[in-house]
C-alpha cells in the first residue's frame, strides 16, 4: 500500500505540473528528439487531458492510477516507436506528411508536419466522398431522363427525343434499352423529328483542371455509357434494335425546353452504388461523376470545379478548419493542382466517424488491409490485417493513405500519411504499412 501510495502522490505532482504548463486548457506538446536523418520539424502531441485529476484526495483506488497509467504507457511507447521509424534516411530527401486522432479519446497523438499543403492522390476522393455525403445526403440518386415533345399519330412521335444527362457512370446499354422499350410500348414505332441531349450537368470542359496529357482518362460528359465516351452512337442502336426508325441521324447537343415536354422515364442508381467502386477500386471516373453532384447542387447549369471548391470550403470552415489549407482541383485526385493538409483530411474523417449519415456510408466502402480494394495484397498476415480500412492514393512521386484503425490498445484511431517526392511508390506504401502494423499490433 505504501508503494501504492507513492505512485498516487507522483501522479497528483506530475499531473499538477501539467496543469500549470497547459493553463487548463491547451495540451503539452510532446517534442521528440530530432536526427540528422529528419530535417523537418517532428511534433507529436501527447494526450494528458486538463480533465484529468488534479489531486491525491480526488483518486479512491490504486487501480484507477494503474489504468492511467497504462494508457500514458501505451501512448508514450507508441510515440517512441514512431519516432525511431520517422526518423528514416528516405526524409532526407522526401517529404512526409502524418497525423494520428485518437476518436476514442478525441484528442490528437502523433503528428509530423500535419499543416503542410500537400498532393493527396487518390486520397482526395475522401474529400469528394465525404462532402458529397454531407451535402447529398445518403439516399440520393444519379438519374437520366428521358423526354419527348409533339405528339403521337399514327405510332410516329411527330416531335423530338430528349435524354437530360446526370453524369451517371453506371449508366449501361442495358438503361438505354429500357428506355427504347418504353418509346416502344408508348406507341413510337417512328421518330419524326430528332434525337437531342442536354448535357448541361456539368461545364464542356472534357477533362479535370491540372490532368496530365497522359492521364488516359475522359473526356468528362454529362452522359457517358460505363463512363465512357460514345453515348450517342449506343442510343441510336438501342432504338433501332428496338424497331423505332429514325427520320434524322445523328444525336445533337441541345437544352431540354421549360415547356411542352413530357417525361417517360429515368433510369436511377444510388449514391452507395458508385461510391463502391470509387473507394474499393479507386475508380477516377466514378469519382468525377460524384464530384460534378456536388457542383450541380439547386439545379446549378453548366457547373464546374469552381463551385464544388466553394461548397467544400464552407464545408471545411463548418467543421472548424481553414479553407486556405485546401485546394480542390478536381474529384479524383489525378490533378497536380490539388493540395490539402493531413490534418485537414483527418478533421474529415473525424466528421464522419461522428456523423452516421455520413459514416455509416463511407466505412463499407473503403479498401480493407489484406482483405479487399487496393489494400487486398497489403499488410497481410500482420495485426493491421481486418484492422485498417482506408484509402490509398499514387502518384508519381507521391503516395498516401488515409483512414481508420483499430489501435492494439483497443482505440479508433484515424490517421493521414503522405509520402512526396519519393523516387518509387513503394517507399511509400512500405512505410504506410509499417506505421499502421506498428498501431495495431502494439509495442515491445
Amino acid at each position: 500500500m505504501v508503494f501504492g501510495i507513492k505512485r498516487i502522490r507522483l501522479f497528483a505532482f506530475l499531473a499538477a505540473i501539467v496543469g500549470l504548463i497547459s493553463c487548463g486548457s491547451r495540451k503539452a506538446a510532446y517534442v521528440p528528439p530530432v536526427a540528422q536523418a529528419m530535417p523537418d520539424a517532428v511534433v507529436a502531441l501527447t494526450t494528458i487531458s486538463s480533465q484529468q485529476p488534479q489531486a491525491a484526495p480526488e483518486i479512491q483506488k490504486e487501480d484507477a492510477v494503474e489504468t492511467v497509467t497504462a494508457t500514458d504507457t501505451w501512448l508514450s511507447r507508441m510515440q517512441s516507436s514512431l519516432d525511431t521509424l520517422c526518423h528514416s534516411s528516405l526524409f532526407q530527401t522526401t517529404q512526409l506528411g502524418l497525423y494520428i486522432y485518437d476518436l476514442t479519446t478525441q484528442e490528437p497523438v502523433y503528428a509530423i508536419n500535419a499543416d503542410q499543403r500537400m498532393r493527396p492522390a487518390s486520397c482526395q476522393k475522401l474529400v469528394t466522398s465525404i462532402a458529397a455525403l454531407h451535402y447529398l445526403g445518403e439516399n440520393y440518386k444519379f438519374t437520366t431522363g428521358l423526354y419527348i415533345t409533339g405528339s403521337i399519330a399514327g405510332r410516329i412521335l411527330k416531335g423530338d427525343v430528349y435524354i437530360v444527362g446526370g453524369m451517371d457512370p453506371l449508366l449501361s446499354p442495358s438503361d438505354l434499352a429500357a428506355f427504347a422499350t418504353v418509346l416502344k410500348n408508348k406507341g413510337i414505332d417512328q421518330v419524326a423529328g430528332r434525337i437531342y441531349i442536354d448535357l448541361t450537368m456539368k461545364d464542356d470542359l472534357p477533362y479535370g483542371w491540372g490532368w496530365c496529357w497522359d492521364d488516359k482518362y475522359g473526356p468528362l460528359s454529362a452522359l457517358m455509357i460505363n463512363g465512357r465516351d460514345g453515348f450517342g452512337e449506343q442510343w441510336l442502336r438501342a432504338m433501332r434494335s428496338a424497331g423505332i426508325r429514325l427520320s434524322h441521324t445523328g444525336v445533337t447537343p441541345r437544352i431540354l425546353p421549360s415547356t411542352g415536354t413530357v417525361h417517360l422515364a429515368t433510369a436511377a442508381h444510388s449514391i452507395d452504388e458508385v461510391l463502391e467502386p470509387m473507394m474499393k477500386k479507386s475508380d477516377n471516373i466514378y469519382a468525377e461523376c460524384l464530384f460534378y453532384q456536388i457542383a450541380a447542387m439547386g439545379g446549378q447549369k453548366q457547373a464546374g470545379r469552381k463551385h464544388v471548391a466553394e461548397h467544400i470550403r464552407r464545408f471545411l470552415e463548418s467543421i472548424g478548419q481553414d479553407e486556405a489549407t485546401c485546394q480542390v482541383a478536381d474529384g479524383s485526385g489525378l490533378s497536380l493542382y490539388n493540395y490539402l493538409t493531413p490534418q485537414v483530411l483527418v478533421a474529415l474523417l473525424n466528421y464522419a466517424y461522428q456523423t452516421p449519415s455520413v459514416g455509416n456510408h463511407l466505412m463499407p466502402v473503403l479498401p480493407i488491409a489484406g482483405v479487399n480494394g487496393t489494400l487486398e495484397k497489403r499488410m497481410k498476415d500482420s495485426a493491421a490485417q481486418g484492422n485498417v480500412r482506408a484509402k490509398t492514393g499514387t502518384l508519381e512521386a507521391i503516395s498516401s493513405l488515409a483512414g481508420y484503425l483499430k489501435a492494439s490498445n483497443g482505440h479508433d484511431l484515424s490517421f493521414c500519411i503522405i509520402n512526396q517526392g519519393i523516387v518509387h511508390s513503394s517507399q511509400g506504401r512500405d512505410f504506410q504499412d509499417k506505421i499502421c502494423i506498428l498501431l495495431c499490433q502494439g509495442f515491445q
